[in-house]
């Protein structure tokens, strides 16, 4: 007879409640992956974007790698939203998850957005942001005094807002108390991997 092996044991799985906030034109597969990831282990996601509901649609962008001075765009998948933004209620949600692309550049002009930002922050729930996603975060004032990763052409704006911008290789990412950040698509398993650690750290508090 085989012998008997002790099953192996893992804390309770905690299902978290997510929100993610895109617009049209973030990066697709920074909207997309992270999406489908999340909800892959069990936590649920909301997709919200300021001015639709659930069952709208956004437009996503293509940022590639070429070879070229900055990344190519291209059109990308019409990404559907799960959720309406003036419905959501901050303290509803676990941890927050902000994507890159173009859409961080205008939705900072939001102030409903600043003020979610803000509230994840300043109850220490996880923050994930990628790529442009930090643009948001400087903009809502909440990195004075972070060491955290962008794309490298927003790290000026990361020093503006106090933070310090930390290089990393594409692939890499970077965690720093309940913020995780990464410099692009590239950066999706560890990026992802961090923020997980951060949040099953948060729910088993």
């Amino acid at each position: 007879m085989s012998p008997v092996t002790e099953p192996l044991h893992r804390p309770p799985f905690q299902p978290a409640k997510l929100l993610m906030l895109v617009g049209d034109f973030v990066e697709d597969y920074e909207v997309m992956v992270p999406f489908q990831a999340l909800q892959m282990v069990g936590h649920t996601v909301h997709a919200v974007c300021p001015g639709k509901r659930s069952g709208d649609r956004v437009r996503t962008a293509i940022h590639d790698f070429e070879g070229d001075q900055t990344y190519s765009e291209k059109p990308g998948h019409n990404f559907v939203l799960n959720a309406a933004f003036d419905d959501i209620k901050p303290e509803d949600y676990d941890g927050l998850v902000v994507p890159g692309g173009r859409a961080p550049e205008y939705l900072r002009l939001n102030q409903r957005v600043l003020e979610i930002i803000r509230y994840f922050d300043s109850s220490g729930k996880p923050i994930a942001a990628l790529c442009h996603g930090p643009q948001l975060l400087a903009a809502a004032r909440v990195i004075a005094g972070k060491r955290l990763n962008a794309y490298p052409a927003c790290a000026p704006e990361v020093e503006l807002a106090g933070g310090t911008f930390v290089p990393l290789e594409v692939t890499e990412a970077i965690t720093d108390g309940n913020l995780v950040t990464g410099p692009a698509w590239p950066a999706h398993p560890a990026w992802l991997a961090q923020y997980l650690q951060v949040l099953e750290a948060s729910l088993t508090k």
